[in-house]
């Protein structure tokens, strides 16, 4: 079976924000499987439960498997390691921007939205995938360097820092990110 993508989106974000829309027309131009989910945000709408009854239904139409490569951006690699976690799925690969762990001190709405992603068992995703990447920057402007480098730390030596990146965002200039493109 050929690879399927999945690619995450973080807190506030969308499906249409950062580089997720031209790192989706890259997939699509190899004419690779690439998909998008649109994860309800805001306060009283983004949380665990709500986030985990979305990917749910990519997992059972089989689209989240042992083949799939999943990029995910801000809160959403610490989303995507506690569902893989918690329903023992194996992926092939996960590439990880600007993640973090029990990290607080963003905003209060940030801090509640993100709250009930947290979890304590992160080393346990090296069960579950065996090619992890972490990009991280030097100066994101909302989640400490030290949080992003202890959530990559505990997973993964595969780490790229890119000096001066922001949070690699659209606001940083990340409406294209082309260090990803190797990991399709």
């Amino acid at each position: 079976m050929k690879n399927n993508y999945l690619l995450v989106h973080g807190s506030f974000g969308s499906p249409f924000s950062n580089w997720i829309p031209w790192l989706r027309s890259e997939i699509e131009r190899k004419s690779l499987d690439v998909y998008t989910p649109d994860f309800p945000t805001g306060v009283g709408y983004q949380n665990y439960e709500n986030w985990s009854n979305l990917l749910k239904i990519y997992v059972d139409a089989n689209i989240v498997n042992e083949n799939t490569v999943i990029f995910a951006h801000s809160i959403a690699p610490i989303f995507i390691c506690k569902f893989l976690v918690e329903h023992k799925i194996k992926v092939k690969r996960l590439v990880f921007v600007c993640g973090f762990n029990n990290y607080f001190g963003i905003d209060e709405d940030y801090d509640t939205v993100n709250k009930s992603m947290y979890f304590d068992n992160l080393a346990d995703i090296k069960n579950y995938c065996d090619d992890i990447t972490c990009f991280y920057s030097d100066n994101d402007p909302y989640v400490k360097f030290e949080a992003e480098k202890q959530f990559a730390d505990t997973i993964t030596e595969n780490q790229i820092m890119i000096s001066n990146g922001g949070h690699l965002n659209a606001e940083s200039g990340y409406t294209e990110f082309s260090n990803l493109l190797k990991f399709i």
